[in-house]
Formats: structure tokens, C-alpha cells, sequence
């Protein structure tokens, strides 16, 4: 841990007080998540419904520590050489014709076969070795002299074979290249893995991690949240777009609107100079919060008795 990072997580209030300057509002519990991983050097599995802020987290604390974000999106069929290292094949390609080139000035000086082939076994050194590395971005993150955030987005996404890989990496920040040796971390990565809980994950890797859930914010959060990522939402549409979104995840919907959706929502009535809810407005809109055609016919007819309750809650008069 350098220090600039050790003087910043002092307290949990100060983590909480630094992510906000990089614009992510979150709760003592996401807080205390991010102060035990930089002190227990483990990383933080982030679970939670898309759109709550997983993957902002991780970009608001490489942010706010100062600290490059490198980040690997997971897919089924993601491997070690998508996703540690590969060697620059073009590159060793080149290098082979020009030793092909010259072979005669190179053997020149041998008067034996034995020594011909010492010598060109010492090029085969050469060829694997890290100026011949491309490094993928589980690679990257370890080579990072202060240190890295690293995203492993949606892991559920990938095979159960790579969350087997992913082990040594996680409990020591080390990786073994067979060409190479040992590559271990100078300073560990933060590590956060987000996972849409699309599958079960193995218990080793829980077993190496911290675990958070990130749900859907109570009203006075997603009020903090929307007031500091739209500003000019007035105090008073803000608790009504967010009393009308917290009364649509009540319903039986098949996909709850989240965190994203309402910024996005926000942002949508803030650029048609919206001062209040209205109902023809609300329909007009509903596809920013809904996705599905199904959940915006369903809660057409509800629109205005929830306008009506929204419009309460923003200390209007119905």
C-alpha cells in the first residue's frame, strides 16, 4: 500500500467523504467494503440487480485514490491469453528472419555442433522473454509499480475454468509465466469483481473475498445521488422523479428501473425544463425508465394516481 493510499482510508467517514468528491454517493456499508479491502488486501465481490453502481464504484475509487482503472470485461469462453498475457508473435516472427539473415556471421566462430546449438538456444531465451510480452490487463494490474484499481466486470459471465485461474491471482497478486517465472505485485491492486448473479459462483472464490451487495438506494440516497449527477434537478421535481421511481420497483415489473435509469430519467426532464410531474409527461418518458413494453403498458393506466402521490411527496398540493 503506498502512501497516498494508506493516508486516505484512514476512517470508513473518510472513504465515504472521498468518493463523493469523485461523485459516487454511497452508504457506510459500501464504505466500510472499500476501507476493509485496502487493509485486508482481499478483493471486494460487488453483487447486485445491473445499474446500481458496481462497476461506478470501482471507477470512483481508482479516482479518488489516484490510481489507474484497468478493467477486463468477462465472456463466456474468456481465457489466459485474453486475459493474462500473450506473446507478440509478429514481433518474434520479424526477430526469426533477421536471425535467419545472419546466421552465418552468428555460427561463424563455432568450431562444433555443440556449440552452435548453446548458441542458438540462447536466442530461443530471447524470444520469450518480457520484450517479447504483451500483457493483457490481469498482467498489467500487478506490474503497476503504485499500484492499480482492477475491474473484473461481470465474472458470472465467464467459465467456471477461469474463476479456477483467477485464485492464485487473487490470494497472493501473483501470477507463475512458464517462460518467465513469478510475476508478483510491488504494490497489490485494489480488485473489485461485479457479478449480475446471472450464475452461481464457485465457494473458493468467495471463500478470497470480501462480499457486498449493492441493492436499490432508499429514497434520501437516490435523492443525494441524483442531486450531486444532475445539479439542476430543483429540490422539489428531485423527490418527486425519485418518489415516482421508488413506487415503480414496488410493482411487479420485469425489470425494476435502476439507479442509472433514474439519472438518466432526471437528465431527460431536466432538458424538457420539467418544474413538476405531469402525467402526459411521466408516458412520454416511461420508456427511459422501463424497458419493456409489457411494464410500460402495465403501469400506463397507473400513471397518474402515482404522479398524484409523487407530486405529494415533493410538497405539492395534488
Amino acid at each position: 500500500m503506498n502512501d497516498i493510499t494508506q493516508r486516505k482510508v484512514g476512517t470508513v467517514e473518510a472513504v465515504i467523504d472521498g468518493l463523493a468528491t469523485s461523485g459516487y454517493i454511497c452508504n457506510r456499508q459500501i464504505a466500510t467494503a472499500v476501507y476493509l479491502a485496502q487493509h485486508l488486501q482481499k478483493p471486494i465481490l460487488v453483487e447486485g440487480p445491473a445499474g446500481v453502481g458496481k462497476t461506478e464504484l470501482a471507477k470512483a475509487t481508482a479516482h479518488y485514490f489516484d490510481l489507474p482503472l484497468i478493467r477486463m470485461q468477462c465472456y463466456e469462453g474468456l481465457d489466459e491469453s485474453k486475459a493474462l498475457y500473450e506473446w507478440k508473435y509478429g514481433k518474434q516472427l520479424l526477430y526469426t528472419q533477421i536471425l535467419k539473415d545472419k546466421l552465418g556471421e552468428t555460427f561463424r566462430d563455432t568450431d562444433s555442433l555443440d556449440k552452435a546449438l548453446a548458441k542458438l538456444n540462447s536466442f530461443g531465451d530471447i524470444f520469450f522473454s518480457e520484450q517479447f510480452l504483451e500483457a493483457r490487463p490481469l498482467l498489467r494490474a500487478l506490474q503497476q509499480s503504485v499500484g492499480a484499481v482492477l475491474l473484473i466486470d461481470e465474472i458470472d459471465k465467464a467459465d467456471q475454468e477461469f474463476e479456477a485461474f483467477l485464485l492464485e491471482i487473487l490470494s497472493d497478486y501473483q501470477v507463475t509465466i512458464p517462460e518467465i517465472g513469478t510475476v508478483a505485485a510491488e504494490v497489490p491492486p485494489i480488485v473489485f469483481l461485479t457479478s449480475n448473479n446471472t450464475r452461481d459462483l464457485g465457494d473458493a472464490l468467495k471463500r478470497r473475498c470480501l462480499h457486498l451487495h449493492i441493492g436499490f438506494p432508499d429514497a434520501r440516497l437516490e435523492e443525494r445521488i441524483i442531486d450531486v449527477r444532475v445539479p439542476g434537478v430543483t429540490d422539489s421535481l428531485r423527490k418527486q422523479l425519485v418518489s415516482f421511481v421508488q413506487q415503480l420497483r414496488k410493482l411487479e415489473l420485469k425489470k425494476s428501473p435502476s439507479v442509472s435509469e433514474t439519472i438518466d430519467w432526471a437528465r431527460v426532464l431536466l432538458l424538457l425544463h420539467a418544474g413538476q410531474l405531469e402525467p402526459d409527461m411521466v408516458r412520454d418518458t416511461l420508456n427511459v425508465l422501463l424497458k419493456f413494453e409489457d411494464d410500460i403498458e402495465a403501469v400506463a393506466n397507473q400513471v397518474p394516481a402515482m404522479t398524484m402521490e409523487a407530486r405529494k411527496n415533493g410538497g405539492l398540493a395534488s
